[in-house]
């Protein structure tokens, strides 16, 4: 991660840019606070459509598997008398 000053980023903006294109991050300051974070753009997705689908997939079939519980009315009053 590279960290610089506005005056220093306007006058090296071409070679930020080149390495902000290899994968590096650059943090722009003005007095010492960040105020510009240039991060590289992703090339890919990080899941892909197909891989949603099988987890949505998964999911549904895992769904499937649950058996519904007693319900609250029987839960409160089992054990208790009449």
């Amino acid at each position: 991660m590279q960290s610089l000053g506005i005056s220093e980023a306007k006058n090296n903006f071409s070679a930020l840019i080149d390495l902000v294109e290899k994968g590096e991050e650059v943090r722009i300051t003005r007095h010492g606070k960040e105020v510009v974070r240039m991060l590289p753009m992703r090339r890919k997705p990080v899941i892909t459509d197909e891989q949603i689908a099988r987890e949505l997939g998964q999911i549904d079939a895992l769904h499937a598997t649950i058996r519904p519980g007693p319900d609250v009315h029987a839960l409160r009053t089992e054990g208790r008398a009449e």
